[in-house]
């Protein structure tokens, strides 16, 4: 027994006098392991960061839908709708922003004298302005935008000749339009993103103006780098 003993003793010893000479102890070693990884980690996102918004350019595309007022007595109606837009980024933060819109739907006439109803009628939109990035992360990011620009009406496409206003439609017209909205992506890479835009849309068709509210989805691409 005496014999077990001074064995572990010695063992215990040796094992100490080791980790004196090494500098450190395995719960050390395991913080310090720990420490590295994360510090690792921390750069690794960093220049995932670095990378997804030093980019110069930024381009996307996709449909969405928009509730409509088409007349000013008229019922709001469902609009499918496509968007085209493209960003030069002056900084990571800051852009100017350009895009197209066009949208598509069936107004709500109700009943007239001319048989008609529900004719269709069709919106398409030429806007630029200040683009704000206000949140930055490795999987996802956030910005704000307000554009201004023209729009063109075009309310007697589908009703066979009858003048719009006749239908309680606003005009044909080239008009002032005004939009502003959020942008949110979520990257797949440092190029290639995701985005939703819940989105207003103000137009002046008829002279009064009217409050649209709808929402986008599509894909952005990134190329280019900020110098």
């Amino acid at each position: 027994m005496f014999g077990f003993r001074f064995s572990v003793k010695c063992a215990a010893a040796a094992l100490a006098a080791l980790f004196v000479v090494s500098g450190s102890t395995p719960l050390q070693a395991q913080f310090s392991r720990r420490r590295e990884t994360n510090a690792n980690r921390r750069a690794r996102i960093e220049r995932t960061i670095q990378d997804t918004y030093s980019h110069k350019w930024e381009v996307g595309g996709g449909g969405g839908y928009l509730r409509f007022r088409s007349g000013e007595d008229l019922q709001r109606n469902n609009e499918v709708t496509f968007w085209m837009s493209g960003t030069r980024f002056m900084n990571p933060k800051f852009g100017i922003i350009g895009d197209v819109r066009g949208a598509f739907g069936n107004a709500k006439v109700g009943n007239t004298q001319f048989n008609i109803q529900n004719p269709q009628i069709s919106q398409y939109t030429f806007m630029g302005g200040p683009l704000y990035r206000f949140y930055l992360r490795e999987k996802m990011s956030a910005s704000v935008f307000g554009t201004a620009g023209a729009g063109i009406g075009k309310f007697d496409s589908g009703s066979k000749g009858i003048p719009a206003e006749d239908l309680g439609l606003w005009p044909s017209q080239t008009r002032a339009v005004f939009s502003a909205g959020v942008n949110l992506d979520y990257n797949f890479y440092p190029n290639l993103a995701m985005r939703i835009t819940p989105t207003y849309l103000g137009s002046t068709w008829g002279g009064t103006i009217q409050n649209n509210l709808g929402v986008n989805l599509g894909i952005v691409y990134r190329f280019g780098r900020i110098k």
